[in-house]
């Protein structure tokens, strides 16, 4: 019997503890009854064999009595005897001896009258006879039990006749032969001892196995009593019979012992299967049976009965310890396999659209996106997919009216499928369904694609070769953001042989409106990026300036986020030198190009002034900090917290180099002999911190030195620090002997990161030297009178350089600038002639005044020299040193044909 789970003892109690009243069990009320019953039957059966042994005895005297009467009444010597005249002299001693022979208490012959012939009591003999004797004078036995001399007797009176072979006929005497009840019941008592000792040894036997039986019980029915048990089976039978799950018990044969009402209807059983064998049950699938007579453990296993999907739990019961058969539970699911069957594609949906969210618009890259959209709808989606998009969208703009489209993704299950290829561009007619979409904005479905005449109008040939390829479905989707359509989309069906349907329309019309989304932010992000990269190489030096103080290698990189605030600048100073110029604003987009393009403005701007570099940075961390401060007071944006720099300025005629940085990575510095060192500079602090000073430090660059300019994106990575990229730098640039270009190439091979997070700037310059007999020197006697020597000695040094047409004009500068320092400046004063790409006249003196043009009047007597020195000259200025100042001025060269 099946026990709920609500009736299973808890360890530690009794089931009868369920019960209030506690009412005697079932196993000791079938004891009490079995004895009873036992005790009852024994004393029946007692009783019975009492009668039965008295009916026995009764019955054996009757007949012993009948039988000795009727054997005495056919001897042969009785009839003569009762012819002579005594016949009880000749009887009795015969009646007597055959008494004693045959173990009966009395045989009396008498005649028809019924007087007595003979008698064990002698004087009985001659008196009537006690008895009936009218049914044996009409020829009949007859016994009875009548009070006789001898007491109660049990006595039997046979006919004589006269024939002795007749048994009928004329009757001439009577026997009666007899037992007394004394000696019939003396045979009962001898009898009952025995009677009773198996009686008693029945029932003790009897009561033994009550007990036995009883004890079993007990543990079976674990001490419950008839309500309990009653309660039980109502319980048992109610959840059996009532719950929607199939339950069927075999025995180790193969018989079907138990199957609930939910098992009948399930596998269809007739109402009298349980007894039957399984393979007796011609209703029963045969996989079914197999599975039930197999005997095995069977774990949620679906079968197929019929049009329903059965799931079966089948375990061996082992009630004894060994199987003895088995307990099967079976569960419809049929129901639940259609709803499985839609939840599971429902989950498929829900994981393309996911997959879909995760996978589509990786990047900010509008091909890559589209692409993208093309590969996650293919194959569980779609056999293929292809992406088309408006031709400004592929730019970054938005497109004002849809024409041409570029094919721009497309992803399949194979590779020959005869569509459009990539990047072809497609004008659709405005029968095809993609047409329609595009101008009404809704996806479009088509079921049968050879019958669509419509979308075989746009290319009948290729049209053809899809449908002979396979292709039977199409679902198209204008690509939309905003309200706006961006292309389309078209997913086709070749393999999978169910045709696109509704719900396939409805999951491609939220698969493009997520895709849609990514993809505009791809084009909004490639427009911006366009016009902040436009913007950045605006800003940045387009064509280095022609100089040679230094050969030069540059070169930038965007980083993959967009681009940033890093620059670099050559600028040509007077005097052979030049400066060198890397910088770098933290962050990325127009905000960062445009604060670039504010700081690389403002160092052009300082370094006309030839400030020294770290007077150079000082006035740069001002114009930060006042824009920092404009900005704030404003409440706006643009501020250049963050700008780091490195300004040197190299002078090729002292072989020189004056480095100052703010907050930047220091420069790298290549030996002719090929050595590498990172040169110890003072640091500084970033642009805009301000009340820090800036220090220079003064490098000797002999001919030929590399002097290697860089921004930390260069250097730094995820998978390295920045000692490592230091180390990898030195290696590339071990090599003195390799052009600028070359050792650029070298140093981006080893270090350029393949997806560089930050901005990578990176200025080469291989120093040069202007040669010794292109420098001219004298030292200028501080007196008026020295004046006409030095224009002597300078036009002699211009022949010697062929550059006499230079002559009067040199005459004139040198004339005015010595005399400004005679005049207004101080001892010493120096002259130096530079010939280079121009000729550059230098007057040094020990003031600190500075010159100022000054247009003079008609009336005045001077106030005209710096006037001619700057009609005179391409470009004048004046720098200062720690010795002074020098006022230069420069020529431009004539032309080779000219001189």
């Amino acid at each position: 019997m099946v026990r709920g789970p609500s009736l299973q003892p808890v360890p530690g109690t009794s089931v009868r503890s369920l019960s209030k009243k506690r009412p005697r069990s079932v196993a000791r009320q079938v004891f009490v009854l079995q004895v009873a019953i036992v005790v009852l039957l024994t004393a029946g059966a007692v009783l019975a064999l009492v009668l039965q042994s008295r009916h026995d005895v009764d019955r054996q005297a009757r007949t012993r009595s009948v039988a000795v009467a009727q054997t005495f009444a056919h001897s042969l010597g009785l009839r003569p005897a009762l012819a002579t005249p005594d016949p009880s002299k000749i009887l009795q001693p015969v009646t007597e001896a055959t008494r004693k022979a045959a173990g009966v208490d009395f045989i009396v012959v008498m005649d028809t009258h019924g007087i007595r012939y003979t008698h064990p009591l002698p004087d009985r003999i001659g008196k009537r006879f006690v008895g009936t004797i009218e049914p044996s004078l009409a020829g009949h036995v007859y016994t009875e039990s009548v009070k006789g001399p001898l007491g109660q007797e049990i006595q039997a009176v046979v006919p004589v006749f006269a024939s002795p072979t007749a048994d009928s006929g004329e009757v001439v005497a009577l026997v009666s032969a007899g037992l007394t009840v004394k000696n019939v019941t003396g045979a009962f008592e001898r009898q009952l001892p025995v009677i009773l000792g198996t009686s008693a040894a029945t029932l003790a036997l009897a009561t033994a196995g009550s007990a036995l039986i009883s004890q079993r019980l007990r543990r079976q029915t674990r001490g419950l009593g008839p309500q309990e048990m009653t309660r039980m089976y109502e319980h048992h039978d109610a959840v059996l019979h009532s719950v929607r799950e199939g339950v069927l018990i075999t025995d180790g044969g193969g018989r079907l012992l138990l199957a609930n009402d939910e098992a009948k209807r399930l596998l269809r059983l007739p109402p009298d299967a349980e007894g039957q064998h399984i393979r007796q049950l011609s209703g029963l699938d045969r996989q079914m049976a197999d599975l039930l007579l197999s005997g095995r453990v069977a774990t949620d296993e679906v079968h197929e009965a019929g049009d329903r999907l059965l799931v079966i739990n089948q375990r061996p019961t082992r009630p004894r310890g060994r199987p003895e058969g088995t307990a099967v539970t079976i569960r419809d699911s049929t129901e639940m396999q259609v709803l499985s069957t839609r939840a599971e594609a429902a989950r498929k949906r829900l994981r393309l659209l996911y997959d879909a969210g995760v996978g589509v618009g990786t990047t900010l890259d509008v091909q890559q996106t589209a692409q993208e959209l093309a590969d996650v709808a293919v194959p569980r989606f779609a056999d293929f997919a292809t992406v088309d998009l408006a031709e400004p969208v592929l730019l970054g703009d938005e497109p004002t009216a849809i024409a041409d489209l570029r094919r721009t993704g497309i992803s399949g299950i194979r590779d020959d499928i005869p569509l459009y290829p990539l990047g072809k561009v497609i004008d659709f007619l405005p029968s095809t369904p993609q047409a329609r979409g595009l101008n009404s904005g809704r996806a479009e479905l088509v079921t049968d694609l050879a019958n669509a005449q419509g979308w075989h109008a746009q290319d009948p040939p290729r049209a053809q070769a899809i449908i002979n390829y396979g292709v039977h479905s199409l679902i198209t989707a204008p690509l939309k953001a905003r309200g706006v359509v961006l292309g389309v989309v078209n997913f086709w069906r070749a393999e999978k042989p169910e045709p696109f349907d509704e719900e396939d329309l409805s999951l491609a019309e939220e698969l493009v409106a997520r895709a849609g989304v990514s993809i505009d932010n791809a084009r909004r992000y490639t427009r911006e990026h366009a016009l902040a990269v436009t913007l950045q190489r605006s800003l940045l030096p387009r064509d280095l300036p022609e100089q040679s103080a230094v050969e030069v290698a540059h070169y930038y990189l965007p980083a993959q986020s967009g681009v940033g605030g890093d620059w670099f600048d050559v600028i040509p100073l007077p005097g052979s030198r030049v400066a060198l110029v890397v910088g770098d604003v933290v962050g990325h987009g127009l905000h960062a190009a445009a604060a670039m393009g504010r700081l690389r403005t403002a160092v052009l701007n300082f370094s006309s002034l030839d400030l020294p570099p770290d007077e150079l940075l000082a006035r740069l961390d001002d114009l930060v900090q006042y824009i920092d401060q404009s900005v704030e007071g404003g409440g706006g944006e643009g501020g250049l917290i963050g700008a780091t720099c490195l300004y040197a300025v190299y002078d090729a005629v002292a072989q020189r180099c004056t480095v100052a940085r703010a907050g930047h990575m220091p420069p790298a510095l290549v030996r002719p002999d090929g050595t590498v060192e990172i040169p110890d500079l003072p640091a500084g602090a970033p642009l805009g911190l301000g009340g820090l000073p800036f220090e220079s430090a003064e490098l000797e660059l002999s001919e030929g030195s590399q002097l290697v300019l860089y921004t930390d994106g260069l250097i730094e990575d995820r998978s390295r620090d920045i000692d490592e990229g230091l180390a990898l730098l030195r290696s590339a640039l071990a090599h003195a002997d390799r052009r600028p270009e070359e050792t650029c190439r070298a140093v981006l091979a080893e270090l350029l990161p393949v997806r560089p997070r930050d901005d990578v700037a990176l200025l080469i310059a291989r120093t040069t030297a202007l040669p010794a007999d292109r420098i001219a020197e004298w030292e200028v006697p501080f007196e008026p009178s020295a004046v006409g020597p030095m224009r002597a000695l300078a036009v002699e040094k211009l022949e010697e350089w062929g550059l006499g047409e230079l002559a009067f004009g040199t005459e004139l500068v040198l004339s005015e600038l010595i005399t400004n320092a005679i005049r207004h400046g101080a001892a010493p004063v120096h002259v130096r002639l530079l010939h280079d790409r121009v000729l550059t006249c230098e007057v040094f003196d020990g003031s600190s005044s500075s010159p100022r043009l000054h247009y003079a009047t008609t009336t005045d007597e001077g106030g005209r020299g710096l006037f001619l020195v700057a009609q005179l000259s391409r470009r004048w200025g004046a720098r200062y040193t720690p010795e002074g100042k020098v006022i230069w001025s420069e020529q431009p060269l004539p032309e080779p044909e000219e001189s």
